[in-house]
């Protein structure tokens, strides 16, 4: 039987879910994991920013023809562009699983 090689302590135990990398965040889709995704109605949108400004992610952006959506491949489904929203037209949906 071989013996198994690898850190000899944990000071040598490589740390995960760290960005060591200024601006590479972007490399990393982490939304997959969320319960809830937002969705807008442009009908009720006022195009404040609101959503973009609150966005702790900053997954938020605005389209080319004023309205805003969320990147899904970032968003982690916080639900607070929704909260913050004054007309309404954000909901939080369940995601599909």
């Amino acid at each position: 039987m071989t013996k198994k090689s690898g850190p000899a302590g944990w000071q040598e135990i490589t740390t995960g879910s760290v960005v060591l990398r200024p601006g590479s965040a972007s490399e990393y889709h982490t939304g997959s994991w969320r319960a809830q995704r937002p969705v807008w109605n442009n009908s009720k949108c006022i195009q404040c920013g609101i959503c973009y400004i609150f966005c702790p992610e900053g997954c938020v952006a605005q389209s080319e023809d004023g309205y805003f959506k969320a990147n899904l491949d970032y968003c982690k489904g916080c639900g607070i562009c929704a909260k913050e929203c004054r007309p309404g037209a954000i909901t939080m949906v369940e995601e599909e699983r």
